[in-house]
């Protein structure tokens, strides 16, 4: 049987700026989670919040009789937030190469991996 350490099993801790920096240069592999990069980056870019302002007021739109711009917010609203949930992954590596926060919490929560190539 095969031990391993905690520090073998944790990956190496790479500060955002090297990050950053590396990062165009191809010195790093980076591993996203598909099923927590959805809710993640929905979270960060207050994808929820921007969809219900467009289907809250499409629905009262289309209840006084503007059907057509009723449903187009409303569609609007829905087809935004699953475009955020499917782009994640890659909407995850552009806000985290530029916000500290985001590359921090990403990475702590297991959400993206960066490994030195």
């Amino acid at each position: 049987m095969r031990e391993t350490t905690d520090a073998q099993a944790t990956a190496e801790y790479i500060p955002f700026e090297e990050f950053k920096n590396g990062l165009p240069h191809g010195r790093f592999h980076v591993v996203v989670n598909p099923a927590l990069a959805g809710p993640f980056v929905a979270f960060r870019t207050h994808a929820t919040q921007w969809a219900l302002a467009l289907i809250g007021p499409g629905i009262a739109l289309a209840l006084l009789g503007h059907a057509v711009w009723g449903v187009a917010l409303v569609a609007a609203g829905v087809l935004l937030r699953r475009s955020i949930k499917r782009q994640a992954p890659r909407l995850l590596l552009h806000l985290a190469s530029r916000q500290p926060s985001v590359y921090e919490q990403a990475t702590e929560h297991g959400v993206m991996e960066v490994r030195r190539r």
